[in-house]
C-alpha cells in the first residue's frame, strides 16, 4: 500500500483537498484533530499540558485550543515543548492507523509534514499551495482571527516556496483552477502507482 502524506500552509485549503480524495473513498489520517483527541485522552499528556499551560488550558475535560494557541505562537520554547510530546504521539498513532488500512493508498494530512518527523513514514507527498493573501483571508474568516495573529501563525510554518519544492505533487488552490480536476487526476496516478 502507497502511503501518501497531504500538506500546506494554514490556509492553503489542505482539508478541502483532503475531502475529495475522501469522497474518491480514499481514507484520511487527519493528523491534526487525532493530536487534539491524543490530548484529551491521554493521561500523561494531560497531566503534562495542565501542568505547563495551567487549569484554563482544559474546559470540562475539552482542549482549549484558542488559550493554548495564544500562548505557543508567541512562546517558541512552550512550541517546541509541547510538540516534543504530541508529536512523537501523533506519528506512532498515524502508523498504526496506516497498518490497518486495505486500499491502494492512504493519505496521512498533517500541517507539519516537514516540520516534524511526520514525512518519514510516508512514500510520496502532496503538497497544496495558495497565495498568501488569499491564506490570510481565508484563515481570517474562518478562525476570527486579525491579519496579524495569522502572519504569526505561518511564521511558525516551512515557507511555503520552500515546501512545495520538497513535495513530490502539488496542487493549486488558488480561486483560479478548479481543484477538483488536479485531485482526481493525481487520484488515477496514485492509484497507478500504487499497482508497481
Amino acid at each position: 500500500m502507497l502511503r501518501v502524506g497531504l500538506t500546506g500552509g494554514i490556509g492553503s485549503g489542505k482539508t478541502t483537498v483532503a475531502n475529495i480524495f475522501h469522497i474518491l473513498g480514499i481514507p484520511i489520517f487527519d493528523a491534526d484533530s487525532i493530536a487534539k483527541k491524543i490530548m484529551e485522552n491521554d493521561e500523561e499528556l494531560i497531566q503534562f499540558i495542565t501542568t505547563e499551560f495551567g487549569e484554563a488550558a482544559y474546559t470540562n475535560k475539552q482542549l482549549n485550543r484558542k488559550y493554548i494557541a495564544e500562548i505557543i505562537f508567541k512562546d517558541e520554547f512552550k512550541l517546541e515543548k509541547l510538540n516534543s510530546k504530541v508529536h512523537p504521539k501523533t506519528i506512532a498513532a498515524a502508523e498504526q492507523w496506516m497498518k490497518e488500512q486495505n486500499t491502494p493508498y492512504t493519505i496521512k494530512e498533517a500541517a507539519l509534514m516537514f516540520e516534524t518527523a511526520a514525512s518519514a513514514g510516508v512514500d510520496l507527498i502532496i503538497g497544496v499551495f495558495a497565495p498568501k493573501h488569499i491564506r490570510i483571508k481565508r484563515v481570517m474568516d474562518r478562525d476570527g482571527n486579525n491579519k496579524e495573529d495569522v502572519i504569526a501563525r505561518m511564521g511558525k510554518q516551512i515557507d511555503d516556496a520552500i515546501k512545495m519544492k520538497l513535495c513530490d505533487f502539488v496542487i493549486v488552490n488558488d480561486e483560479q483552477q478548479l481543484v477538483v480536476p488536479q485531485v482526481i487526476q493525481l487520484h488515477e496516478k496514485l492509484m497507478q502507482l500504487s499497482l508497481k
